[in-house]
């Protein structure tokens, strides 16, 4: 009675969207992060046949739903109409779930031209993959495995030891050994119980944990210098941001609200990205409106705002933030250096003019380059946006002297939907790798105050006009991922190179012996 239904869809691919299904389950919204231990469970056990489809399907589901939000995105505030959205959207997830196909089709033809196990090659292979999906054609590490965990505080300490791959590499081992164990109690074979691997990953699992209970047990949050800090959430909607009919009411809202926070003498005001909608770095009313604001504070004042520079006759734009001291005297300015593709620069432009229509605001934008701000003696680690996604990016700054590392975002873009809880997840391993905290203010929410464990110590709502506040401490702990940066990944990349190496020279010496048999038996 299910022949109909295997036809249209075969157990392959059932499996893999299963898996993938489970897994967008551990991401936010809604969290259920157990769900990643288990989740690639009915991949890696449906795939033998058809490796490459399986994990296809699987990364299909996983980022089609995980990453749903990016049609309001195209559609609500990109000014694309629903048919070249939905097209666009499609194109990335194919592209996204490519990733997933090969690692289950390379972990599959180990094991059957090299007899590799899966417990040990999917791992390598799925961070390896992993890393190359953060950096290939600009990056976008979204929704790598190992930020389904952010919630299990215990799990995520050891991403000051090998990052966030550290976590992904952990989770795939598990779900391959529960699937082995799961398909060798299915089959009454208890020879083929993968004992070796599930000792080993119950003892990464344990030293996991017992890691994570060291690490909270002794107060990674402490620091002996702090600063008083109010996150100014001005909940501007994006449609008005950039009308100028709207400018003063925005400089007024902001003002009015820093005015308030003042009242607890804060240290530090931190606005969001493209706070002001005018160019500060320009004389006049509005430049003077913001300048006067620390002298009425008494804080320090940081705030994005857009900015722009001549290189031989050519104005240059750039997503900037700038510091302000308690005089209104500027301190420094520090510009995005990992810039949104389509959002704030079109890739290729001469041959995709019809594209511009998504950037909006000022236009193209250009990289700036990574500078850490200064500060009555301590340094602050701008992040703006998605660059807070990328781990090299905060290590940087941190490795640079950054004592604070500050994310001003903009998540107005992604509406109501999971997107702003995703991007405050993936956030808080910022200030693991690094045991550092961080500040983060964002115009629609979500607002946070992070310390160096990844608790949230303070947060806002999302579509709040509020004020977020409390204190931070100042300084960054050492830390293996700070010495080393993504020794695993590259590790992983490099074995995964020399395993397909090694296969296709495999494939080629077998292809060679049939070739001899065969001349030797027509010779015979």
């Amino acid at each position: 009675m299910f022949d109909p239904l295997r036809r249209f869809l075969p157990l392959d691919v059932a499996g893999g969207g299963c898996a993938g299904l489970l897994l967008a389950l551990s991401f936010p919204r809604p969290d259920l992060t157990w769900l990643a231990w288990i989740g690639l469970v009915p991949l890696f056990l449906t795939m033998d046949q058809r490796p490459f489809r399986s994990g296809f399907a699987a990364g299909v589901t996983f980022f089609a739903v995980t990453l749903y939000w990016l049609n309001i995105v195209m559609t609500t505030y990109g000014g694309l109409n629903l048919f070249l959205s939905v097209a666009a959207y499609l194109m990335l997830i194919a592209y996204l779930a490519l990733y997933f196909g090969v690692a289950t089709w390379t972990a599959s033809q180990l094991r059957k031209h090299r007899g590799v196990a899966i417990t040990f090659s999917l791992p390598i292979v799925w961070v390896a993959l992993e890393f190359v999906r953060a950096h290939a054609l600009s990056g976008f590490p979204w929704a790598n495995l190992g930020y389904s965990q952010h919630r299990w505080l215990t799990v995520v300490q050891i991403a000051d030891l090998f990052g966030i791959y550290g976590i992904g590499f952990l989770l795939v081992l598990v779900n391959a050994v529960i699937a082995l164990v799961v398909r060798a109690l299915w089959q009454r074979s208890p020879g083929d119980m993968p004992i070796k691997s599930l000792v080993i990953a119950l003892l990464l699992v344990a030293g996991t944990v017992s890691y994570g209970h060291y690490r909270l047990d002794n107060a990674p949050d402490l620091r002996d210098e702090t600063w008083s800090t109010a996150l100014v959430q001005g909940n501007v909607d994006q449609g008005l941001k950039w009308d100028s009919r709207y400018r003063w009411s925005i400089i007024d809202r902001y003002r009015s609200m820093s005015l308030e926070a003042a009242q607890e003498k804060p240290d530090l005001i931190v606005w969001p990205e493209a706070a002001t909608p005018f160019f500060y770095q320009e004389p006049g009313q509005p430049r003077e409106l913001v300048s006067a604001l620390p002298r009425q504070t008494g804080a320090h004042l940081l705030f994005g705002s857009p900015a722009y520079e001549y290189r031989d006759e050519e104005r240059v734009s750039f997503n900037s933030s700038y510091l302000l001291d308690p005089d209104g005297r500027e301190l420094g300015r520090s510009d995005k250096v990992h810039l949104v593709p389509f959002g704030e620069y079109v890739p290729l432009k001469p041959l995709l003019p019809f594209v511009n229509k998504l950037v909006v605001g000022i236009g193209d934008f250009k990289p700036g380059d990574l500078q850490p701000l200064a500060l009555n003696g301590s340094e602050l680690g701008v992040l703006v946006c998605y660059e807070a996604i990328f781990p090299e990016l905060a290590r940087e700054y941190v490795n640079r002297g950054a004592d604070l590392l500050v994310n001003i975002t903009n998540d107005a873009w992604f509406g109501r939907s999971s997107a702003p809880w995703q991007h405050l997840a993936m956030s808080r391993f910022r200030a693991i790798e690094n045991r550092v905290w961080m500040a983060r203010a964002a115009n629609t929410g979500v607002s946070a105050l992070i310390g160096p464990s990844g608790r949230v110590v303070v947060q806002g709502g999302l579509f709040n006009e509020q004020i977020v506040k409390g204190d931070v401490g100042l300084g960054a702990r050492p830390t293996l991922y700070r010495a080393l940066g993504d020794v695993l990944p590259w590790g992983c990349l490099l074995l995964t190179v020399i395993g397909l190496i090694w296969l296709r020279r495999g494939k080629g010496s077998k292809a060679d012996s049939a070739d001899s048999a065969g001349s030797a038996g027509s010779a015979a």
